[in-house]
């Protein structure tokens, strides 16, 4: 019996696919992608930097400093800048520094080592992708928050109601935090967000692919109902519960032992990677400009000799050769799109942080991807693709162009503040206290409240660890 059904599916054409591709690459993974296609392409030809490009091209910036005069690109540095003045207010309720720190000359290699992201950094991150209403979206950070340092949620969620619902009307129920925990659990490294090491374990295994379905389900069934007897090596005792074979007992239990226990500790394994910035950030006569990074990366351009031969030789347009010279022409005008892009997003996010370009981390305020989308007429998903892996030098270092989006945290004058701020801040008051008599998280909270930022001493707690700063009572000296 044959069965006739109509579908609808939507599919990108294959040069907005490229387009995609190129956009989220990190700069690194695009200058190998560019040199794979001047390689393989014979309409495509590599643009000598030291020579005019005659099709138009641009003078590409020199890729081991930062620009020190005029942009060599007119129309992108005016459009690139911003003014000087900082934009509405961060409404931050305290002070900034009265002297921003200085902008010197020389420069360190160390600065193009990139500073590993934390994993709660990361899940915040990825959760800023989700269209959420607010009170899902706290529930979310508040569970990302409680996360130990191996990724585990060990506070049950019954007492992570009770101190919460004083914020909430009404207070949130069990199932709104049971559904705000699968949206963490879904964010980033599998495993992350468990409650315990059988749901860690059953959590990589749902989500690793190109596993055996009969393999995977006993595997499910020994890391949920005999994770005792598989740490004890009891094979024989295993055998019996499941009435398996010994073949696929062997596989399953192998597959399991090569799950990650503590899928937080990855983030603090990171080695430092030296990265390729996409753009560089200075102040040009008394404005913030971006100017991108093109000297770091490839250069290609059309071969305007072969694709004049081409054309003259009149050949079918569904050739091989009329399909790489398609290719060519899609690829140099994605390339230049990835770069408007970037370049767009990295001036709207200069614009919003002007405070932070002065002051410091201190003065960061908060924004959201909607935030620039938005502003840019373009789709989250296109911004969150041009800000992954996207880095920026700026007279403070090297900063993931993701640095600069922070979750809102109110204040008492009815403004707003970012949680990077706020962390800052607590760092700051750490830094200056007395080491024989240091501040605990209620004397901090209580410091931030004079301020007009009111937290509670737990949220206190949380921003203090993620700093890696001790409690007060190890931090005195005796």
């Amino acid at each position: 019996m044959q069965e006739l059904r109509l579908r609808q599916q939507m599919t990108l054409a294959p040069r907005l696919q490229q387009s995609v591709k190129l956009l989220q690459m990190s700069a690194l993974e695009f200058t190998t992608a560019v040199e794979l296609a001047l390689a393989s392409n014979p309409f495509l030809e590599e643009v000598d930097e030291q020579a005019p490009d005659p099709a138009g091209g641009i003078e590409p910036v020199p890729s081991l400093e930062p620009p020190s005069g005029p942009p060599a690109e007119p129309a992108a540095a005016n459009a690139a800048e911003t003014p000087a003045e900082p934009p509405a207010t961060p409404e931050y309720a305290g002070d900034y520094p009265t002297a921003p720190r200085s902008d010197g000359e020389d420069h360190d290699l160390g600065q193009w080592a990139s500073a590993p992201v934390s994993m709660r950094e990361k899940l915040s991150l990825e959760l800023g992708n989700y269209r959420l209403e607010p009170r899902d979206r706290l529930l979310a950070e508040f569970i990302i928050d409680s996360l130990d340092e191996d990724g585990y949620l060990r506070t049950p969620l019954a007492e992570l109601c009770g101190s919460l619902s004083q914020d909430f009307a009404p207070p949130p129920e069990e199932e709104e935090w049971l559904t705000a925990l699968r949206l963490v659990q879904q964010l980033d490294a599998p495993g992350l967000a468990a409650r315990d090491l059988p749901e860690c374990l059953a959590l990589q295994l749902e989500a690793a692919p190109g596993i055996n379905p009969p393999i995977r389900a006993l595997a499910l069934r020994i890391v949920r109902e005999h994770i005792d007897r598989l740490a004890k090596n009891d094979a024989a005792g295993l055998r019996r519960a499941l009435n398996c074979a010994d073949d696929a007992l062997r596989e399953a239990c192998a597959l399991i032992r090569n799950l990650d226990p503590k899928p937080g500790r990855r983030y603090d394994a990171q080695a430092p990677a030296y990265v390729v910035p996409d753009v560089f950030v200075d102040k040009w006569r008394s404005r913030w400009r971006v100017v991108p990074n093109r000297g770091a990366m490839p250069q290609a351009r059309l071969h305007q000799v072969y694709a004049d031969l081409f054309r003259r030789a009149r050949l079918d347009d569904r050739s091989p050769m009329a399909q790489e010279l398609q290719e060519a022409r899609w690829l140099v005008r994605n390339v230049e799109q990835r770069y408007t892009t970037i370049q767009r997003v990295a001036e709207a996010i200069v614009k919003r942080q002007q405070t932070f370009f002065e002051y410091g981390e201190v003065a960061l305020r908060p924004l959201m991807l909607k935030e620039v989308a938005d502003d840019l007429d373009m789709h989250e998903s296109t911004v969150s693709r041009a800000t992954t892996g996207k880095y920026m030098v700026t007279p403070r270092g090297v900063f993931e162009f993701r640095h600069f989006f922070s979750r809102e945290l109110p204040t008492d004058s009815g403004g707003t503040c970012s949680a990077a701020a706020v962390r800052a801040l607590i760092k700051e008051l750490i830094e200056a206290e007395d080491p024989a008599m240091p501040l605990s998280d209620v004397a901090l909270a209580q410091q931030l409240a004079a301020n007009g930022i009111v937290l509670a001493r737990r949220t206190v707690s949380k921003y203090r660890g993620q700093l890696r700063l001790p409690p007060a009572e190890l931090r005195r000296e005796h």
